[in-house]
């Protein structure tokens, strides 16, 4: 009898052990990533399970959770249950000063012509030199704003102090518009397609930052996770390229009714036509041009270092770093480009 009772509790320590093991296992493996609605070819890589997929393959099990800004998502990195997420280029830049030990890993799009700056029909400008003495709206501390002095200061050489710009949200931009409090205004959809009802594009952030330095959304990675999971980041990183090329590669089968939109539109709600129609706004760089010098290879730390210097000057950061190459890593790229 006592034989059956060592018996039955060494088999009952087994099954716990067992038990135990498996949970540590799955804590081990899940990963977490953050993400916002934001379209591109990475939402559609979610919403058909490639990442699903690929993870799964190297040992992992993703749990995908939207946030409704980068704030929250760079606060889940801190804390550590976050080790991916989106964040944009200014965002990324606040985050690595104020100690979050991050690395931009992938551009998920260059802002490009989804933001921009538009004139008012009857305003007298039809060249951003003619904003002197202009009243222009831009929402403060957003990625519109930081290139609307970028232009001013580097791209027109014009006297910000020249111009009376004023701090509004979107939704405000779009009702001083229509009221005609404004002459022009620096924004991004919906209010930007609402005002360009009434005015004209004379300027937008592609070309502001090919002129100086872009402004975009990226994917960050905690540097320490990523060291931790190489086989991870380099699966995942696979997908991206896979669904960057596929997009560049066949953008006119990205119709309203397509697999590819309709799983954006699920993903994060909206409609096909403005969800194609948004996607035209943006640009997606493939593994290569992520690689390059143009991005993560040096535009991309160039862009963080002035996003910084733009947040001392608004007061949204005490100080910036001396140099913001650490907060960046082209590897994972590299070896995807291959």
């Amino acid at each position: 009898m006592i034989m059956r009772l060592i018996k039955r509790m060494a088999g009952a320590m087994t099954v716990a052990a067992s038990l135990f093991s498996a949970a540590f296992a799955h804590a081990e493996t899940n990963l977490v990533v953050g993400y916002q609605q934001i379209v591109g070819p990475f939402v559609t890589a979610i919403a058909d399970g490639r990442f699903d997929a690929a993870a799964k393959e190297a040992g992992y099990k993703i749990d995908w959770r939207q946030f409704s800004s980068a704030g929250d998502i760079t606060t889940a990195l801190a804390s550590g249950d976050v080790p991916i997420g989106v964040i944009g280029s200014t965002g990324t830049a606040a985050a690595a000063t104020r100690g979050v030990d991050l690395q931009l890993f992938w551009i998920l799009d260059n802002i490009g012509k989804s933001e921009a700056l538009v004139a008012r029909e009857g305003s007298g400008i039809t060249k951003p030199e003619d904003l002197k003495g202009k009243k222009v709206a831009v929402p403060f501390v957003s990625t519109s704003h930081f290139h609307l002095l970028v232009g001013m200061k580097q791209v027109w050489k014009l006297d910000p102090r020249e111009v009376n710009i004023l701090n509004l949200k979107p939704p405000q931009i779009v009702a001083a518009w229509q009221r005609g409090d404004i002459d022009a205004a620096y924004v991004w959809p919906p209010a930007l397609s609402e005002i360009l009802k009434s005015g004209k594009v004379i300027a937008d952030s592609e070309g502001i930052g090919a002129a100086s330095v872009p402004t975009f959304d990226g994917l960050v990675v905690s540097k320490g996770w990523a060291e931790e999971n190489p086989k991870l980041m380099a699966a995942f990183t696979k997908v991206l390229a896979q669904a960057y090329a596929d997009y560049n590669a066949n953008k006119a089968a990205w119709t309203a009714d397509s697999p590819q939109v309709r799983g954006i539109v699920k993903l994060i709600g909206g409609d096909g036509p403005s969800t194609v129609e948004a996607l035209k706004l943006l640009s997606f760089p493939n593994a290569a041009e992520q690689a390059s010098d143009t991005w993560l290879g040096g535009g991309a730390v160039r862009a963080l270092n002035a996003s910084a210097k733009f947040l001392v000057e608004q007061k949204q950061i005490s100080k910036s770093l001396d140099d913001y190459a650490p907060y960046v890593n082209a590897s994972f790229a590299q070896s995807a480009a291959k």
